[in-house]
């Protein structure tokens, strides 16, 4: 059975502090390959594992809440047997294996370290952007439609989440176009702390299946599958959010495999460009709920029963992300 990646369980506490400069810390920062890079013994240290195991290229560490799992060579991590997917490869020096910097403070810390998330709010309101919409009717089959399936699922949530006393904002509650940018305008009117997740389904050829769970790319960072570009260097205003989308993503992915159950094909937690997530102020995901061009993953998504599946996982995430960031720690966080 996949072990739910519950961040509030993923609290690694302790008196120690991440600063800027983690020389303070006893970081042991090296260059490779024109990157900063840290070990992943100070890794185990710093975050209170226990256990510290290599077989080959592959690297597992431990304590009683999380094992996380690294293959040097790769940029694919798990921890609890969730899939996330990290900007840089996993690399072997000397006797040492090390991580990125950016992947440090920028993944790991805000998963491992939800409540010292400084931006994080304990909020009330939830942003539902339905995908798509009116003459945009996203990805298709014989079945149906990404964008008729992407707004009900929205209003699933709505009523659920409503029903835990959630405010719930829809940018769209019918069959209506908006640009992305009117998303995100519309998302940004709203004054008080609130998340912001965007549904989607996929689509990608007969064999591509599975969920997957997009934040934005911190400054540095390219779009996903796309090289960097002199561009990537810029901040966007959901760059504020980095450690909270990347907690937010981590509550909803994981909360929903658990409910689609161990037969689900998880394609991980990734970082990408797409323009709601640059745009919006609030912290913000973008989910795809599996690919309407598999056969059998087409005939899933158009099922009421998957569909509730979907959107209880994703209530519980809420629910869990908002206990796992309401008491904050002060204390510095990666940089």
């Amino acid at each position: 059975m996949r072990v739910l990646l519950c961040l509030s369980l993923f609290f690694v506490c302790g008196s120690k502090v991440f600063s800027k400069d983690p020389k303070n810390n006893g970081w042991n920062v090296v260059k490779l390959e024109g990157k900063d890079y840290l070990s992943v013994q100070d890794i185990q240290r710093f975050y209170n594992f226990t256990r510290l195991t290599r077989t080959g290229n592959s690297v597992a560490l431990e304590n009683s809440k999380v094992e996380m799992k690294l293959t040097v060579g790769g940029n694919e991590c798990l921890m609890n047997n969730v899939k996330f997917v990290f900007s840089d490869p996993v690399i072997a020096s000397g006797n040492g294996v090390y991580v990125s910097r950016i992947d440090l403070a920028k993944l790991i810390d805000p998963v491992l370290r939800p409540s010292y998330i400084k931006n994080a709010s304990n909020f009330r309101t939830v942003i539902l952007d339905a995908g798509h919409g009116g003459k945009d009717s996203g990805a298709s089959n014989p079945i149906g439609t990404e964008s008729k399936y992407n707004l009900t699922l929205a209003k699933k949530l709505k009523t659920l989440l409503e029903a835990k006393g959630f405010k719930v904002v829809m940018v769209r509650e019918t069959d209506v176009f908006y640009t992305l940018q009117e998303r995100v305008n519309i998302a940004n009117k709203v004054a008080e702390e609130a998340i912001f997740i965007s549904l989607h389904f996929n689509s990608g050829g007969k064999a591509a299946r599975g969920i997957e769970t997009f934040t934005l790319s911190p400054p540095g960072v390219s779009h996903y599958g796309s090289d960097l570009k002199a561009s990537d260097a810029q901040t966007r205003n959901g760059n504020e959010n980095d450690s909270a989308n990347i907690a937010l993503a981590t509550a909803i992915h994981s909360s929903v495999l658990q409910r689609l159950g161990e037969n689900t094909f998880d394609r991980g937690i990734k970082r990408a460009r797409f323009s709601v997530l640059s745009g919006v102020k609030h912290p913000a995901v973008l989910f795809e709920g599996g690919f309407m061009s598999h056969p059998y993953e087409a005939r899933l998504i158009a099922h009421e029963s998957y569909q509730n599946a979907l959107a209880v996982g994703m209530v519980d995430a809420v629910n869990r992300y908002r206990f796992a960031v309401g008491g904050k720690k002060d204390a510095a966080k990666p940089q």
